[in-house]
């Protein structure tokens, strides 16, 4: 079990984001939910840089949910810095995204993301799906140490 770590939302939609925490709140998940808008600062966060300095030596979130279409640097080329750093390689990312392109599909795959998500449409299937992540990612789902050392 990954405790109370956060959970790292990038998202810029503030209805999504609204909707997520409403989401998570109602599935009864209290993990803290941080949200970054681009995808800049989804990695100056995860790599304490910048505004998130302050982040060095913090813990990595316990999951990331990466939306694909992100001002500033998209999820897919974020998705690439995270696999590429020894300390986030290893760091559950699901793409939580509206998009039903085959393309994005694969290129999140093979890019390393652990799981796709097409956001549901309905509020309660919303709920539903997050419920799901949450217990899936947060309480079954064992991760290796930051950077893959034990």
């Amino acid at each position: 079990m990954n405790g109370s770590r956060s959970i790292l939302l990038v998202e810029d939609n503030p209805d999504d984001v609204d909707l997520t925490r409403r989401a998570f709140q109602r599935a009864g998940l209290t993990q803290p939910l941080e949200v970054v808008e681009d995808g800049v600062e989804a990695l100056d966060y995860l790599f304490a840089r910048e505004a998130h300095a302050h982040r060095a030596g913090a813990p990595l979130p316990a999951l990331v949910l990466l939306d694909l279409n992100l001002p500033r640097l998209d999820g897919h080329e974020v998705l690439r810095q995270i696999r590429a750093n020894p300390r986030t390689r290893f760091l559950p990312v699901v793409i939580l995204t509206s998009s039903d392109e085959e393309k994005d599909l694969v290129e999140s795959y093979s890019h390393g993301c652990n799981s796709y998500v097409r956001k549901p449409v309905s509020y309660n299937e919303f709920v539903e799906a997050a419920r799901q992540l949450g217990v899936y990612w947060l309480m079954l789902n064992r991760s290796p140490p930051a950077g893959g050392r034990a």
